[in-house]
C-alpha cells in the first residue's frame, strides 16, 4: 500500500501540469500551442509510404488562414529519414495552410521559387520555376532533375499540439528509350538524338502547371550507352540469344493530361525522324483496369501519371533505323499502334 500510494503521489503533479492547459492559473506557464505535422509520400504505385527514403530536404511554408505569409520552416539531413519524424511548430491559436516542398532547399535542387515568400506576400503569389539551365548543361549527367515533392494542408492549431498529416506527391519523373533492331544487328545511340518537349517548367502554389507566357521545354537525356538483351525479334520469330540495344534515359517535370507532351528521335545521319508521338497518349495506356477497383479505387490517367514516376519505352527498328510502327513494348506491356492514335 505504501508502495502504491507513493507511485500515485508521484503522478500526481503530472496531471495538475496536464489540467492546466484546459484550466487557467496565473502562476503556471503557458502550454505548448501549436501543430505537429507528420510528412507522407503514399501516392506512388506501391501504395506505400516512402517519404523517409525518397525526401532529401524539406520546405514548409506557412500562411494563415486569409492566404498572408507567416513563415519558413526548412530540414534537410538525418531528421528526414526517420520514419517516427514530427514537425512541430510553435504557433499563434488559430488555423494555418501549409505548403511543403521536398527537394528545393538542396544544395543540388533543380526547382525554386521565382520569389521567396517574404513579409506581406500571400499564397497566391507562390511559384516555383524549374532551372531551365539545369535541362540544358553541357555536361549529360547535370541534366538529370533533383526529385521535386510538393504537398499541402490546411490544419487548426491546438494546446499541446494539433496533429497533421501532409501527404506529399512527386513531380519527376525519368523515361528510359531503348531502341533495338528487328534482325538483332547491335545499335549504337550515338547515332541518334533522343528529345521530350513539354510545357511543364512552373507551377503555382496548388501544383497546377502555368502555361500561359511561358515557353516549352526540351528535355535531352542525362545518360546513353548500350546495354544487352537474350531476346531477338525477327517477324513473328523470337529467338533467344545475345542481342545488343541503345538507351537514353530523360528526366522530366510533371506530366498533365492536356499537355502536348511529344517524343521525338531522330537519325543523326541525316536528321530523318525515326519516332515522333505524343508520349502521354502511350504512357496513359499502361493504366491496367485493375487500379479501377478497390482497394486502389485509381480515377483517371492523371492520378496514374502522378503516381507513376519512372517509364520504359521499348522501339524496335528495321535495319535503315526506322521504326518497326506496328507495337512498342512500354513498361513491359505491348501496346498496338493500331490501338492508338498519332
Amino acid at each position: 500500500m505504501a508502495r502504491l500510494l507513493g507511485v500515485l503521489l508521484g503522478l500526481l503533479p503530472l496531471g495538475l501540469a496536464l489540467s492546466s492547459c484546459e484550466r487557467i492559473y496565473e502562476e503556471l506557464e503557458p502550454c505548448p500551442h501549436g501543430v505537429s505535422l507528420r510528412f507522407v509520400y503514399d501516392y506512388n504505385m506501391e501504395y506505400a509510404n516512402s517519404f523517409a527514403r525518397s525526401v532529401d530536404c524539406l520546405t514548409l511554408y506557412i500562411y494563415d488562414a486569409d492566404g498572408e505569409y507567416v513563415g519558413t520552416r526548412i530540414v534537410q539531413g538525418a531528421a528526414l529519414a526517420e520514419e517516427s519524424y514530427r514537425m512541430q511548430l510553435e504557433l499563434e491559436e488559430g488555423t494555418y495552410r501549409f505548403l511543403a516542398y521536398g527537394g528545393i532547399a538542396c544544395e543540388d535542387r533543380s526547382f525554386r521559387p521565382e520569389e521567396e515568400p517574404a513579409a506581406g506576400s500571400r499564397i497566391e503569389d507562390l511559384r516555383v520555376a524549374m532551372d531551365l539551365d539545369r535541362i540544358a548543361a553541357p555536361v549529360a549527367a547535370d541534366r538529370r532533375l533533383h526529385d521535386l515533392f510538393w504537398g499541402e494542408l490546411t490544419l487548426a492549431t491546438g494546446d499541446l499540439y494539433r496533429e497533421g498529416t501532409v501527404e506529399m506527391m512527386k513531380n519527376t519523373n525519368n523515361i528510359r528509350v531503348v531502341l533495338q533492331q528487328e534482325s538483332g544487328e547491335p545499335i549504337d545511340a550515338e547515332d541518334f538524338t533522343f528529345r521530350i518537349t513539354d510545357n511543364n517548367s512552373l507551377f503555382d502554389y496548388r501544383n497546377d502547371l502555368l502555361r500561359e507566357g511561358v515557353a516549352p521545354v526540351t528535355y535531352a537525356p542525362w545518360v546513353t550507352g548500350q546495354a544487352h538483351t537474350g531476346v531477338s525479334i525477327l517477324g513473328d520469330t523470337v529467338a533467344e540469344e545475345s542481342v545488343g540495344v541503345a538507351y537514353a534515359e530523360m528526366s522530366t517535370s510533371r506530366l498533365m493530361t492536356g499537355n502536348d507532351s511529344r517524343l521525338q528521335i531522330t537519325r543523326r545521319s541525316d536528321g530523318a525522324t525515326v519516332v515522333d508521338f505524343p508520349l502521354l497518349t502511350y504512357l496513359a495506356l499502361l493504366r491496367s483496369e485493375r487500379y479501377a477497383l478497390p482497394p486502389y479505387n485509381m480515377t483517371d490517367d492523371q492520378e496514374y501519371l502522378d503516381r507513376e514516376s519512372d517509364y520504359v519505352l521499348f522501339f524496335f527498328l528495321r535495319p535503315d533505323h526506322s521504326w518497326l510502327d506496328t507495337k512498342i513494348v512500354v513498361n513491359n506491356w505491348v501496346v498496338r499502334i493500331n490501338q492508338v492514335e498519332l
